[in-house]
């Protein structure tokens, strides 16, 4: 039986007008992640990765072609209605963590949940989800105390804690070193496997890019492999 289809391009195109200059950062591309998956999305600077990954996370509409996103098509949907879409469906996580450095890493997570609304207890996937990133002990500290690698795990789990159908990381190796790299690597394959939960992340680094189920390659704003 067929997994349900999470996040979708169907000739997805994207230019930027840049002066008197059209820069067109998506050629037709088309890609398909399906619940469960855990997908990497590999090229160089200038692919259009990064331009893909804003699309199908509803931050920035395609010039043309179709982005659904748990089935709805981003392209119909009003910005209000795209940013409501995306407090409930997607997590986020980027290569610079984007904590709020007044807070502790608990007031870190719960501000997502703040954010999308959501009250009562988190899912009780997430708990488990806080054991295997290891920072329940850190939870009282503010970001300055923590290391890079510490912040990151505390970035996955704000990115997690709403129990989002996907899981957006934008180069979430990008500010670690060597070791802290694998470990973050290995927690989103833990999340991924253990928990189910469904993952696109984007990378230029092909080692980051081996722990994922599957790696669609690009190139000039065009998918070439996968």
């Amino acid at each position: 039986m067929s997994k349900p289809v999470i996040v979708e391009a169907r000739n997805l195109r994207k230019t930027y007008h840049v002066g008197e200059v059209d820069v067109h950062a998506l050629r037709g591309v088309d890609l398909r992640v399906e619940a469960g998956e855990f997908v990497a999305v590999v090229g160089p600077s200038g692919s259009g990765k990064s331009t893909l990954f804003h699309i199908l996370g509803g931050l920035t509409p395609p010039t043309s072609g179709t982005a659904l996103l748990d089935g709805q098509d981003l392209s119909k949907l009003t910005e209000a209605q795209r940013t409501e879409l995306r407090k409930r469906k997607v997590g986020f996580v980027f290569q610079r963590y984007n904590l709020l450095p007044t807070l502790t890493a608990a007031d870190n997570i719960e501000i997502a949940r703040y954010i999308a609304r959501r009250d009562g207890e988190p899912d009780p996937k997430f708990q488990e989800a806080l054991q295997m990133l290891g920072i329940a002990h850190r939870l009282r500290h503010k970001p300055r105390a923590m290391s890079g690698g510490e912040q990151q795990r505390v970035a996955i789990a704000r990115g997690i804690v709403n129990n989002p159908a996907v899981l957006l990381a934008d180069e979430p190796t990008g500010n670690l070193d060597s070791e802290n790299s694998e470990i973050v690597l290995k927690l989103l394959q833990g999340l991924n496997e253990r928990l189910g939960q469904t993952i696109l992340m984007i990378t230029h680094n092909p080692e980051a890019a081996a722990y994922a189920h599957r790696i669609v390659r690009m190139r000039d704003g065009r998918v070439i492999e996968g």
